[in-house]
């Protein structure tokens, strides 16, 4: 079937020559052997040159994933912080409106605005993990954009009560609305279990803690209607600053005013101290509004 193949070879300086004797099979062999070398190297050159392709756009995927992981993070942080100053805002306005008796928007408007922000408040954080980046950015874009509209009603709201702040401006200085001393808050306004008796009772107001002589300043104008000893209160001070809101200062060690004194915002009117029935120094304040105690949290802007 398979013929034999002869090879001769010469030798050109010596004259000689030699012979090879090869079978028809053999042949066939070393030809199928060449071609599949040959076609072994054109596949693997071709696949060699593939994976170069593949791997250098791996790496540049892998940088680009990279830059914008840092430009996600960065603009999620600049939206968290976005997020934090709009309630700081939201805050401050809430108290302004307390001290000048304004309402808030109609409830429509109050829900639309808390639908901006419930409805993406929150969401940053697992997004990151996801790996839908282009669904997260949409989102992302979404929050700025609600965001911003919260900004700009903010700012209208702002607009009003700067006006009503030109126009109450004495209502303003006779309503109490900063600290009345340094020190650390130790008990807030609320129910909580009584230091002295252990039993569940409310507290009117709240507890500042300092060194004994701490002075005490007026939060606001008012006339001192009490100035002297007050039973389980110690010495107190009460202010009227009139439209119906008074303020306590109780556990002085001493009072640097008297009964039917004026005093304006910022004026001394005592020193902190530990009398009546305290467990250590501090000062005990309270605002009353027609009589009714209320948080004073809610009056204090700064």
């Amino acid at each position: 079937m398979f013929k034999n193949y002869h090879i001769v070879i010469f030798k050109d300086r010596e004259g000689g020559f030699r012979k090879l004797r090869m079978r028809g099979w053999f042949g066939v062999f070393i030809f199928l052997l060449v071609c599949a070398s040959a076609g072994s190297a054109v596949y693997f050159f071709s696949y060699y040159t593939e994976a170069s392709v593949l791997a250098h756009k791996l790496t540049d995927s892998q940088k680009l994933l990279r830059a914008q992981s840092v430009q996600i993070l960065s603009l999620t942080g600049k939206v968290q912080s976005l997020e934090q100053d709009v309630r700081r805002v939201q805050q401050f306005d809430s108290k302004l409106r307390v001290l000048l008796n304004v309402d808030k928007d109609s409830p429509e408007e109050t829900v639309e605005r808390r639908e901006g922000q419930d409805g993406s408040t929150g969401m940053v954080g697992p997004l990151l993990l996801s790996r839908h980046r282009e669904l997260f950015m949409r989102r992302l874009h979404s929050l700025v954009d609600d965001l911003s509209d919260s900004v700009r009603l903010e700012e209208v709201d702002q607009q009003t009560l700067v006006t009503l702040l030109r126009s109450n401006k004495d209502s303003l200085l006779s309503t109490p609305s900063v600290w009345p001393v340094l020190g650390t808050l130790t008990s807030g306004f609320g129910w909580r279990r009584s230091p002295t008796s252990g039993s569940g009772r409310m507290h009117q107001g709240l507890d500042i803690s300092n060194r004994i002589g701490t002075p005490i300043r007026a939060p606001a104008r008012g006339a001192v209607t009490f100035s002297g000893p007050d039973g389980a209160y110690g010495i107190s001070i009460i202010l009227d600053h009139g439209n119906g809101i008074s303020t306590r200062y109780s556990h002085l060690s001493r009072t640097s005013v008297n009964v039917g004194d004026y005093v304006q915002r910022g004026d001394f009117i005592g020193y902190l101290g530990n009398t009546g029935r305290s467990t250590g120094p501090h000062l005990h304040y309270e605002v009353h509004v027609r009589g009714v105690p209320v948080n004073p949290m809610r009056y204090i802007l700064n």
